[in-house]
């Protein structure tokens, strides 16, 4: 059997032979490298200063900072087919509303929104003589029991969106499409995905 190569197969040798060189790895590093580097610190620049390891907080603030720019880059400047790729950036917009709330720790406000504002007063105190006092309770009963429910609801938005966030981010199952694809007709599976899809799994989330 007679093998042959064309030009392009040892031009292509030829270069994975230069891109594993030192030379290469230092032209690399000057020019992508470095620049990207400093353009990292000046887009995170933010959280970067705010930074701290011994909060969760900070982390999540990196996160949502990383989102905002791939959704803003997907929405310019990708490549993806829209369908899909529209979808991947209302989930990613999604996941930055919730983060959003999550940092700003709003929930007691948007239960304030469902349910009515919180019945807050100056606070009032009684002399019990000795110099000792004791915080009173003006409230009334519907009052204190409203104010009981929006904080309950407010807990409730809390968890409710935390998982939320995390199901945005750990996707559909690939299992639950296989069993999916077993109720549709074998005519109709070519372009089931794209129903199905819904957007979500961070794993995916690239252009």
């Amino acid at each position: 059997m007679k093998v042959e190569f064309k030009e392009t197969f040892f031009e292509s040798v030829i270069d994975l032979v230069w891109y594993d060189t030192k030379l290469w790895k230092v032209w690399k590093a000057i020019r992508y490298g470095i620049p990207g580097f400093f353009k990292n610190i000046w887009l995170f620049r933010k959280e970067l200063y705010n930074h701290r390891w011994y909060d969760y907080r900070y982390t999540l603030e990196m996160m949502h900072r990383s989102l905002v720019i791939m959704r803003d880059n997907l929405k310019t400047n990708g490549i993806e087919e829209p369908l899909s790729r529209g979808k991947k950036i209302n989930k990613i917009q999604r996941a930055i509303k919730l983060l959003d709330n999550r940092l700003n720790d709003n929930y007691i406000e948007q239960a304030e929104a469902e349910l009515g504002e919180l019945h807050l007063k100056p606070l009032e105190f009684e002399d019990l003589g000795n110099g000792t006092s004791r915080l009173l309770d003006t409230n009334t009963k519907e009052e204190t029991d409203h104010n009981r429910r929006v904080f309950k609801l407010a807990q409730t938005i809390d968890d409710r969106e935390w998982r939320e966030l995390w199901n945005i981010f750990k996707g559909q199952s690939i299992l639950d499409y296989k069993k999916h694809l077993k109720t549709i007709p074998k005519e109709e599976q070519a372009d089931e995905w794209n129903n199905w899809f819904n957007g979500s799994d961070m794993r995916g989330w690239w252009d």
